[in-house]
């Protein structure tokens, strides 16, 4: 391809894979911060359990990470409260038009299954980046398709039939927290 305004130059576009997936996950955080400062949930991203094994000093004596390694696998990627009620879920992006379940851990089913079990909200926030969609699942439905469909991913259909869309907005970008409202604490509105 020629660049414009440019005799006989190639132009060769320039990929940044650098926050690759992080869309969602700064939409999130920027929800999250918004609900906080409004006082209307206390909702934080969980630290990934890292230990630390090499440090070096670089000229400026500043301390470089250089080694570093999983403590045990992480559960889920937010927790927090909302009108007393425990909130725990986990935040995925996909490209395809369905949800592969390799992108989410047998061991985050499980942890959403156990604080559900225990009177927590626990859900995925699933991003369909090539459609510009965001789907609310809880895990009640997450886990009637894993026990009745032994597929590798979950078609885009199952979420508009069993997800809720979640409309983006300027403030909050990702307003989980009124399919919240709608779905769990519905005796709680006028």
């Amino acid at each position: 391809m020629k660049y414009p305004g440019k005799a006989n130059a190639i132009y060769k576009p320039v990929i940044n894979y650098k926050n690759r997936g992080m869309t969602l996950e700064d939409d999130l955080n920027s929800t999250n911060e918004f609900y906080r400062e409004e006082n209307r949930a206390i909702i934080y991203k969980k630290p990934t359990p890292i230990t630390i094994s090499k440090v070096e000093f670089n000229s400026n004596h500043e301390k470089v990470i250089k080694e570093a390694y999983f403590r045990v696998p992480s559960t889920t990627d937010y927790n927090g409260i909302y009108k007393g009620k425990y909130i725990d879920f986990e935040a995925k992006e996909t490209k395809l038009i369905k949800f592969p379940l390799i992108n989410i851990h047998a061991h985050q089913i499980e942890h959403l299954r156990k604080v559900y079990e225990h009177g927590a909200i626990a859900f995925l926030i699933v991003r369909f980046t090539s459609l510009n969609e965001t789907y609310f699942l809880d895990i009640k439905d997450l886990i009637y398709y894993l026990n009745n469909f032994k597929k590798s991913f979950i078609p885009h259909d199952f979420f508009i039939t069993n997800g809720h869309l979640i409309k983006e907005k300027y403030n909050p970008r990702v307003d989980y927290i009124s399919i919240i409202d709608d779905i769990y604490l519905k005796e709680n509105k006028l």
